[in-house]
């Protein structure tokens, strides 16, 4: 029933025009569209891949402590590095079950790293071994 439906990713924003900034400016990100869906209600749509990431305004909003929204690409090495010539900060993490190296971590099958957006939203970056 759902397998032809396009994926949206709710996250909150506490200052919409500094995250569509974060958005457009450090992860590339093209704002397809900007609305007010009730008074007072704003949102910013931007595609990533087939799917929707829909930021919405809320005033402070604490953050979830999870990773809302993972972008799968082909090779994390460059996208990590391209990020990071934006201005983009990694997370580094030095657990017993996950070390990152250069803000990367293996993680089974996978490589993985992950940032955060102006607000908090823990955001993540997947590319398969």
């Amino acid at each position: 029933m759902l397998s032809g439906a396009r994926l949206v990713a709710n996250l909150k924003a506490s200052d919409l025009e500094r995250t569509i900034s974060f958005y457009e400016g450090k992860l590339g990100l093209p704002l397809a569209e900007r609305r007010e869906i009730l008074p007072g209600h704003k949102e910013a749509l931007f595609p990533a891949g087939g799917a929707v990431i829909c930021v919405e305004e809320s005033g402070n909003v604490p953050t979830s402590g999870h990773t809302p929204v993972v972008f799968e690409v082909d090779d994390i090495e460059p996208v990590v590095r391209g990020l990071r010539g934006r201005g983009v900060t990694f997370e580094d993490y030095d657990y017993p079950s996950l070390k990152t190296v250069d803000g990367v971590a293996s993680v089974g099958s996978f490589r993985a790293a992950w940032f955060k957006d102006p607000d908090g939203n823990l955001l993540g970056i997947l590319s398969r071994v």
